[in-house]
């Protein structure tokens, strides 16, 4: 997790949203991201989806025994990856300043593990409290 919230502060100091993630095989990272929609202009660089992107082309083998660590619960489009590569577990740094997909993710069988981790709960509510309008536009509001 730790190699997650540096991801988080790293896309923070950029001046976005410090929400990071890592993709886990075997112990080993083999994809690191954050939350880059404002660094890059994109609607769909959200941590998840860079460290997935970072990873690069896998088999379905390799993303079936991952683990994807995210300093936040996973939205609908992140959760979506990730039940589309079939990686079996997250662990998720928060769930109190946004509950994301997890009981989708759960539904499906994904092993879902919440850390209530307080430094990334302190990101998050940070990133609310002096820049509101970028949270809202990333959540869809």
């Amino acid at each position: 997790m730790q190699a997650a919230i540096d991801e988080a502060e790293l896309g923070w100091n950029e001046g976005g949203i410090p929400i990071g993630s890592v993709l886990v095989h075997e112990g080993t990272i083999i994809g690191r991201g954050h939350n880059r929609r404002v660094q890059n202009g994109s609607p769909t660089l959200h941590g998840e989806m860079d460290a997935l992107e970072n990873a690069g082309r896998l088999p379905a083998s390799v993303y079936k025994e991952c683990t994807i660590y995210t300093t936040l619960s996973p939205c609908s489009m992140c959760s979506g990856a990730i039940l589309l590569y079939g990686i079996p577990r997250v662990i998720v740094g928060e769930n109190s300043t946004f509950l994301g997909e997890e009981d989708l993710l759960r539904s499906r069988g994904v092993d879902v593990t919440v850390l209530d981790d307080p430094t990334c709960v302190g990101l998050m509510e940070r990133m609310i409290r002096e820049r509101p309008e970028l949270w809202n536009e990333d959540i869809g509001e």
